[in-house]
């Protein structure tokens, strides 16, 4: 996303601060990588592991389970991963254990309204009966907004001039249901906002993809400060365009970020022409709060929610070369006071649970899910300083 020249001032938004998000260890910890709609793959690791039985109940005990994210996307069953992840935290809270499922990339890109990895076949499981008429009343709604801003006056940017028959080709069934869903409101939107990127554990730092040496924050629970604060940014300025009639809950980010701009431009071509004319600008013709929110909204290309180099997307923990000693993440991890970083986010090749740094870093992403990543199942099990994986087929000690 390339960043546009605007000419109006920026509005600094805060958000409030949040709990540290660490936790004593129990006897045995297991981490468990991308699942990405894998019903089949995750309720099989989580049986080989002795987590749940044979009905998809908690059995772990006061074993902790960290999720490190990506289990939406591409898989046909998100919507099982989902309620099997939703159903498992209280289950395991009332056996003194902890089911706790992290936010990846692919999480906070549906939360701000990415869905560009959202198949078909996954809004289809969102569908109900009453899902033609809604899909049918979301594209009126679409199409009076083309109709509002020629009420106006104003020019209709091509955000609002899709056809119906185009409209119903990229919503397809379950697509409204779905964003419902996920909105801050929806059944799984509320729950995935109150997840953290990133949590400490005993000494391990369990997160999707991982934290660079050469821009590390201060405290790893910044990061989480840091995204939920662009996640509500998103949310505010969407509630924003649905009050103005600008949008539909339907709106994809790319879409929004159309509006966010013609809505710049609209009103920088109005500040042109009064100073062209030399006349004094009708400032009632300026929404200043939506244009000083949509500014910070067109800067989303240096958020940490979509930067490749943040924590959400980076892979130096897989990519850079290999140091027994630890390279730069051994200061990096005596920063934190931890000893390792625990993974996901890139496949293995060998789609084995992979040992780097020294034992410094875990990389637990072995490609679940096998109609995409021809992988495995797997997960990791931390007791003491003892590492195992385990796998459909057996367990590997690691160290």
């Amino acid at each position: 996303m390339r960043p546009i020249a605007l000419l109006l001032g920026v509005l600094t938004l805060l958000c409030g601060p949040v709990q540290p998000l660490t936790a004593q260890a129990t006897a045995r910890i297991i981490a468990i990588g991308d699942i990405h709609g894998s019903i089949d793959g995750i309720k099989s690791i989580l049986r080989v592991t002795g987590l749940i039985d044979g009905t998809n109940k908690w059995t772990g005990g006061r074993t902790q389970l960290l999720q490190t994210g990506d289990y939406m996307d591409r898989g046909e069953h998100t919507r099982a991963v989902l309620d099997l992840l939703m159903a498992l935290e209280p289950q395991a809270k009332d056996a003194g254990g902890r089911a706790f499922a992290l936010l990846g990339n692919h999480e906070v890109m549906n939360l701000i309204g990415d869905t560009h990895d959202v198949t078909r076949e996954i809004f289809a499981t969102f569908a109900d009966a009453n899902s033609e008429k809604r899909r049918q009343q979301a594209w009126e709604d679409y199409a009076k907004l083309a109709e509002a801003k020629k009420n106006k006056g104003e020019p209709v940017p091509s955000v609002y001039t899709q056809t119906r028959e185009a409209w119903m080709t990229t919503h397809p069934p379950g697509f409204v249901e779905y964003k419902e869903a996920l909105s801050p409101k929806g059944k799984y939107g509320q729950w995935l906002r109150g997840k953290p990127i990133v949590t400490m554990v005993d000494g391990n730092i369990f997160m999707h993809a991982g934290i660079s040496p050469a821009n590390p924050p201060a405290k790893i629970e910044d990061l989480n400060v840091q995204t939920r604060d662009e996640i509500r940014r998103l949310d505010q300025f969407v509630d924003r365009l649905i009050d103005l009639k600008l949008a539909t809950r339907e709106f994809t980010l790319q879409e929004i970020l159309q509006v966010g701009s013609g809505e710049i431009g609209l009103a920088n071509a109005r500040i042109a022409t009064a100073k062209e004319e030399g006349k004094e600008l009708d400032r009632d013709k300026l929404n200043i709060p939506l244009l000083m929110e949509a500014q910070e909204i067109m800067k989303i290309n240096t958020w940490l929610s979509i930067n490749p180099e943040g924590a959400l997307w980076y892979r130096g923990l897989s990519t850079e070369r290999d140091d027994p000693a630890g390279g730069p993440f051994a200061a990096l991890l005596a920063k934190y006071g931890a000893k390792r970083f625990v993974t996901g986010h890139t496949p293995q090749q060998s789609r084995s649970i992979t040992v780097r740094y020294g034992g410094r870093a875990i990389l637990i992403d072995t490609g679940m899910l096998t109609s995409f990543y021809k992988g495995r199942a797997s997960a990791l099990e931390i007791t003491g300083d003892k590492l195992t994986a385990f796998y459909e087929d057996g367990k590997v000690q690691l160290q």
